[in-house]
């Protein structure tokens, strides 16, 4: 997947062409290109838009680096297997439980402990959550009182909680913008379920208390006079140089694999790639 921003997306010769002011032109492959990430200042023409549909290029309207996700295409390249695979392994039981055990151990780096419910997991969760926020307070020194917010209004609470806010917002964001682009369903979650963004959360907070939450903490003892700005820059300079959106996608495969379900195969019906991928002339890496 590529980021664009500030120029105009447009077809030149069968391929997408990135157009700035100065009237440069920069060819994004269509064939090798599953995702656009349309940042701020980017222009899409209607050319544009009827080739991503047609090769099954996913484009995402988002914020800078992806802190915000305010609209998205045709979701996944039209293609249903992970979609399908997503929900067979939320509406098998055990499969939901295995699921939510792997983010329980990629989350807090050890074992979940067996005999334990889906609801029993999410009880140890939220314990270890707030003994981890206020560890990161006390690394910080930020005051704290607790995570508390209003979540249609953030200036209401304290500066650490609008931090904090802002932040798993960006964070959502990023998340959302890569469970699209995979081909999966936002709404279909594991531990978190019932809200359209159900899956997102689960997601999010795999990684959220290595990314976001030190960033949030980080502006939060500097007394910043935007808490809310800062802390978006300060996620979208994160995002970039730890390749965050990067490791999302194969960090999903890895928790809905421990579910044990295979996932389906595609029916002998199915539509092909829109473009066949041309024989190379040498070994696989070979650039010749």
């Amino acid at each position: 997947m590529v980021f664009l921003e500030k120029g105009r997306l447009d077809v030149l010769d069968g391929s997408f062409v990135l157009v700035d002011a100065e009237g440069v032109r920069v060819h994004v492959p269509v064939g090798g290109v599953c995702c656009i990430m349309l940042e701020p200042g980017i222009r899409v023409s209607h050319a544009a838009v009827a080739l991503a549909a047609r090769s099954g290029t996913l484009l995402v309207w988002v914020g800078e680096a992806g802190v915000r996700v305010y609209a998205a295409g045709q979701p996944g390249g039209a293609r249903s297997d992970k979609l399908l695979w997503q929900a067979s392994l939320a509406l098998d039981d055990t499969a939901r439980l295995n699921v939510v055990r792997r983010m329980f151990e990629v989350r807090f780096d050890c074992k979940a402990p067996g005999g334990r419910s889906v609801e029993q997991l999410r009880g140890m969760e939220g314990a270890r959550v707030r003994a981890m926020y206020k560890q990161l307070a006390r690394l910080y020194r930020v005051p704290w009182s607790g995570r508390r917010y209003d979540p249609r209004d953030w200036t209401g609470g304290d500066v650490p909680n609008q931090c904090l806010s802002a932040a798993t917002s960006c964070l959502y964001g990023i998340c959302e913008a890569a469970i699209l682009a995979a081909g999966y369903a936002p709404a279909i979650g594991f531990l978190h379920t019932g809200k359209p963004r159900s899956f997102v959360y689960d997601v999010a907070d795999l990684i959220k208390f290595e990314t976001v939450v030190p960033a949030a903490f980080g502006v939060a003892s500097g007394k910043p006079s935007d808490p809310e700005r800062e802390t978006r820059l300060a996620c979208r300079d994160m995002f970039r140089k730890k390749r965050v959106l990067k490791r999302i996608i194969p960090l999903i495969e890895d928790v809905l694999k421990a579910g044990g379900l295979p996932m389906p195969q595609a029916p002998a019906e199915a539509s092909g790639p829109a473009f066949e991928e041309e024989a190379g002339h040498g070994d696989d890496g070979h650039r010749g």
